[in-house]
């Protein structure tokens, strides 16, 4: 119906990635995916993209093959949704190319229904990758959206968006949709740019995706409404607001109260909402809260989720008390770099200069690989290359590393390779399918084995289970020999077992 909203959930993906630095386990998951896929969500994001698969086998110790096989089987009938895939959507990977079409394969099985969310606006995707991936995404049956993703810069003109949005139409995606990573959509820019997108897409579905990091999201999302937008990026509390997506319990009051039909089952999501929480509490993670208005966002420009893991790494070398350091540097190098886009992959690679910089004491007396890259040109015009600081780039380019790099060859994608010989490649000609796109992406079985010796993923209760928790708290005071719980004529023996 034309008067229906409906709701992308970001809770497992972007909520975690921005409010947590990808913090969410699989056992946080897991009790609530069942219900999530009966809410009533038009599709609900996971992770399959190559930098969070690193993230989780790094950091968390789990196996994110086990973690999307297990929502692929709790979430049948959601369309499940992904920024990216590994291989996919420009942000390139070393793994041969046979095994990033393997990991495509992989995900056709486990998570089926499934869409692959692709910007296509940083590094000249509409021109240099989406020709192939989208042919071959469509031949594994995966939906396609589109992102534009939303800046502010000298260079980026509102004609400049229309162009992109024109030429991203013409690959007739599944829906289009405007990515505001950053936060930095007002009430007075939406007005002006929805209107332009809709002509623009004509039929296809154009979604919303903002983050609160200012403060103004959710009365943003209520003027996209009003303007025809019909599909927003919401997060489940506590996985929404702060750095992350509007509520989607919030924004579907709002769409109500504006003559809307939110199509979302509120009482289960709130449900949801409480178990989440109380996990969130047993892990010690923050709660996504309403924030305060921050001008200072429309200057940095810092993604939600890279600020998280901003403070994240900084905490962990001592240098949290210098996060606003780091910020003001990320102005300047961005500006110095021709003003590409504040998303993956330069808004990590411009904060972990911005860092460098800071910790030494002397800006890019240290470089790292991916901005001596960049000013060799490896990401193409729409990363702002044309547009760099030239003392800046001849600096770079002057390093040592930068002419070791020009001199080695690049990323090992040979189509004549076979599956057999890149498991070889990595220790094994007879290893399974998932271990090898895991050791091609972490570069090795280290960190892999590493992951595996950590054992099973933890296990989370909510007060919402309240018998579990009981037998799950006395478990733990071994004195207690057995339990008998009696309620009218039926009752229930648990004994311990000694071995």
């Amino acid at each position: 119906m034309a008067d229906d909203i409906r709701f992308i959930d970001t809770t497992f993906r972007d909520g975690s990635q921005s409010l947590w630095a990808m913090g969410m386990r699989y056992g946080m998951m897991e009790p609530i995916a069942a219900d999530m896929d009966r809410a009533g969500f038009f599709a609900v994001e996971v992770i399959s993209n190559g930098i969070f698969f690193k993230k989780i086998v790094r950091d968390l110790k789990e196996d994110p093959w086990k973690t999307l096989r297990m929502l692929g089987e709790r979430m049948p009938d959601t369309l499940k949704t992904s920024m990216g895939a590994i291989g996919i959507g420009g942000l390139g990977t070393s793994a041969p190319r046979v095994v990033q079409r393997l990991a495509i394969e992989m995900l056709a099985d486990l998570v089926s229904p499934y869409r692959v969310q692709i910007v296509c606006n940083t590094v000249d995707q509409l021109e240099r990758s989406l020709p192939e991936d989208i042919p071959f995404m469509r031949a594994h049956g995966f939906q396609i959206a589109l992102a534009l993703s939303y800046t502010i810069s000298p260079r980026h003109t509102d004609d400049v968006f229309a162009e992109k949005a024109r030429q991203a139409v013409a690959f007739a995606p599944d829906a289009l949709y405007l990515k505001d990573q950053g936060g930095l959509l007002t009430v007075d820019r939406i007005r002006e740019l929805a209107p332009l997108l809709l002509n623009l897409a004509g039929d296809i579905p154009v979604e919303l995706h903002s983050h609160c990091t200012t403060g103004l999201a959710p009365s943003v999302y209520a003027e996209a409404m009003k303007l025809g937008i019909r599909y927003l990026h919401t997060g489940v509390p506590p996985a929404s607001d702060g750095s992350a997506q509007p509520s989607v319990l919030d924004t579907a009051r709002n769409a109500r109260a504006l003559g809307f039909n939110p199509v979302v089952d509120e009482e289960l999501v709130s449900s949801v909402s409480r178990r989440l929480a109380s996990f969130t509490r047993q892990e010690g993670l923050p709660f996504g809260e309403p924030v305060r208005y921050d001008e200072a966002q429309f200057t940095h420009q810092i993604p939600g989720g890279v600020i998280a893991n901003l403070r994240y790494q900084l905490d962990s070398i001592g240098m949290a008390d210098r996060i606003e350091e780091v910020k003001e540097e990320s102005v300047r190098i961005r500006a110095e770099l021709g003003y590409p886009i504040m998303i993956t992959p330069f808004s990590q690679h411009i904060v972990t200069q911005a860092a460098t910089n800071v910790a030494t004491g002397e800006r890019y007396k240290l470089v790292i690989d991916e901005l001596i890259r960049f000013a060799q040109g490896a990401f193409g015009t729409d990363s702002g290359y044309p547009w760099m600081d030239q003392d800046v780039k001849d600096h770079i380019l002057a390093l040592p590393r930068a002419k070791e790099l020009a001199s080695e060859p690049g990323p090992e994608n040979d189509d004549e390779l076979t599956l057999r010989e890149a498991k070889a490649r990595y220790g094994d000609a007879d290893m399974r399918d998932e271990e090898v796109v895991l050791r091609a992406l972490m570069s090795g079985s280290g960190e892999v084995e590493a992951m595996r010796a950590a054992g099973p993923p933890r296990r989370y209760t909510s007060g919402d289970v309240p018998l579990i928790r009981l037998l799950d708290e006395l478990g733990k005071r071994k004195s207690i020999r057995y339990l008998a719980i009696e309620r009218g004529g039926e009752s229930l023996f648990v004994g311990r077992t000694h071995r």
